[in-house]
């Protein structure tokens, strides 16, 4: 086993009318507790990383990190690129071995998005590599990346249209009434304009800001066409209140081989839970 695309993972949720879990890491930590819930449940996930995430952790150090757990847990894995700004930044990864990109050019005018990604696609293709690209933009704090309410835009479903046509991506982000972070209310989606760009597309969609969005909703999501759902700001906070906690009672520990199980324990359970939202388990 060894790192995969997401082309075909996410061609079969396609088929099969269910999502494929993106979930964020960070480090060592992350990608075993991801891994080994998806592995005892037999679902398909993604392992996101951000511009920033790569940095703190290191390319290098996260894709044999992944490469060791392919063989480990014999399933195919894919490490991807979330949010990435820079085609520069998009080569170095892809030629580390990395087979999974989005390149996010959402707040460029049109026509300059689809010349960014363009570029990258015809780059990536090359290298047995998917790309991912947003059109429309989410609110919200993603990594370095802040988008005020007032600058978020929903995907127009004709224009999405144009720009899958025009790339050659291979998913593309909605933006439908969703933010990165956290929710100061309840978010109110666009099922609507989701079912919409749907039925004029035939590419897999993907939900970005998943965390904090009721279940129901996200199952709403997934019967009108999402294939793939990204999580990030619930596993954080899972894994940082159990790590306060911990030390709240205990308040001489030093070991991480003790405090990190119980952050690991209390991510395990916001995995499953997704994994059940998606209905990815006994996929693989």
């Amino acid at each position: 086993m060894f790192l995969v695309s997401t082309k075909e993972m996410l061609r079969k949720a396609q088929e099969g009318g269910y999502a494929v879990p993106a979930f964020n890491i960070h480090n060592l930590e992350t990608v075993q507790v991801v891994l080994e819930t998806a592995s005892e449940m037999r679902s398909p996930v993604i392992l996101a990383g951000t511009p920033g995430t790569y940095a703190y952790a290191g390319t290098d150090y996260l894709v044999n990190i992944c490469k060791s757990a392919a063989r480990r847990y014999h399933m195919p894995i894919a490490l991807h690129l979330d949010h990435h700004e820079c085609f520069k930044d998009i080569r170095n990864k892809v030629e580390a071995g990395v087979k999974s990109a989005m390149i996010d050019g959402s707040h460029f005018p049109f026509e300059e998005n689809i010349e960014m990604v363009k570029k990258v696609v015809q780059f990536c293709h090359g290298w047995d590599c998917t790309v991912e690209a947003e059109l429309g933009r989410l609110g919200g704090v993603e990594d370095d990346l802040v988008v005020d309410a007032k600058d978020a835009m929903f995907t127009d479903p004709d224009a999405a249209v144009e720009f899958i046509q025009r790339t050659g991506i291979d998913s593309l982000a909605v933006a439908i009434g969703t933010a990165h972070g956290l929710y100061k209310e309840e978010p109110r989606l666009d099922f609507d304009r989701l079912a919409k760009i749907s039925a004029k597309t035939d590419i897999p969609l993907v939900l970005h800001g998943a965390s904090g969005v009721p279940d129901a909703d996200v199952s709403r999501c997934i019967e009108l066409g999402i294939n793939k759902v990204n999580v990030a700001t619930e596993l954080k906070i899972a894994y940082a209140d159990a790590l306060k906690q911990y030390f709240i009672e205990n308040p001489g520990a030093n070991d991480p081989r003790h405090y990190n199980v119980t952050s690991k324990a209390a991510m395990r359970e916001v995995i499953i839970s997704k994994i059940n939202v998606c209905r990815s388990a006994d996929k693989l």
